[in-house]
């Protein structure tokens, strides 16, 4: 008797530990079967979104259509072009981390911060100015079906993409 009286409190451990397995497959079963439900609805849309997300973004993958010669000398003619103009990159830099820290201060000085976007935006321009020279002048070597290629990776991978169109408003 004495044996049995000592069982019962394993048996009750077993129990308690049973219910928690038996439960937690369950709730696992439950949540990917839930999950499986969802990326099998979303899945139509899935294609066209994952093109989407997996084209990278940049200049420098603009020409990704053409040769692999021409865009080496893409990528080369803006690294250079980037190289000859890092002092004003640097500038700029500088400039929007000054704006920044003139917004934080505990007075804003208008004039200041106006002044400092001035500077950055000027510095902007003068780096933008000689990357754009530089593309212009690789254009100048590609024949037109090349030059169509690379304005539709401009189009698809740079900032000269179209905005997404919206909705019009409602006066």
């Amino acid at each position: 008797m004495k044996e049995q009286s000592s069982l019962k409190p394993w048996l009750g451990v077993s129990l308690v530990l049973n219910l928690f397995l038996a439960g937690a497959i369950a709730g696992g079963a439950w949540r990917w079967w839930t999950v499986e439900v969802e990326r099998a609805a979303a899945a139509p849309a899935a294609p066209a979104a994952a093109a989407t997300a997996a084209q990278p973004r940049g200049l420098r993958f603009a020409a990704d259509e053409l040769s692999s010669e021409q865009r080496r000398a893409f990528r080369l003619g803006l690294r250079e072009a980037r190289r000859e103009v890092a002092s004003s990159i640097q500038a700029a830099r500088e400039g929007r981390q000054e704006v920044l820290r003139l917004l934080a201060a505990p007075q804003l000085d208008q004039a200041a911060v106006t002044a400092a976007l001035a500077r950055t935006r000027d510095a902007d321009m003068v780096s933008r100015a000689r990357v754009e020279a530089s593309v212009i002048d690789f254009a100048t070597r590609l024949s037109p079906p090349e030059r169509e290629k690379l304005a539709e990776g401009l189009a698809r991978r740079s900032t000269l993409s179209p905005p997404p169109a919206t909705a019009p408003r409602n006066p």
